[in-house]
């Protein structure tokens, strides 16, 4: 029979940046919205916290806990997963396929 542990991280951060919410916690790598103009190996500070759980403790912000930074550095841009839309209308003879790849930015998580 398999082991079936769960692997719990020991300490963790919620971030929001983009508009979605990321659990990451030191050393993960995550594909976030892009964030501007930035160069490769260039600091990220993400300041809007939501929640911090160091295996102890945990805070939960009001909406965000003043003063918490998540630092990360910044690894380059990507593309995502292609896409593909499809119109179609019946006995009309019309349709219409698109693609669409969406960018984004990857950052490593450096410190909570």
């Amino acid at each position: 029979m398999a082991d079936t542990k769960k692997t719990t991280k020991d300490e963790f951060a919620v971030i929001e940046t983009g508009g979605k919410q990321y659990m990451v916690s030191a050393g993960d790598v995550i594909d976030v919205e892009l964030l501007g103009d930035l160069k490769e190996g260039d600091k990220v500070e993400f300041d809007k916290v939501l929640m911090v759980d160091n295996g102890k403790d945990t805070t939960i912000g009001d909406p965000y806990i003043k003063g918490a930074k998540v630092s990360a550095t910044y690894q380059g841009e990507k593309k995502g997963k292609k896409l593909s839309i499809i119109r179609f209308k019946a006995k009309s003879n019309r349709d219409r396929k698109i693609g669409h790849r969406q960018h984004y930015a990857r950052v490593q998580i450096e410190k909570i």
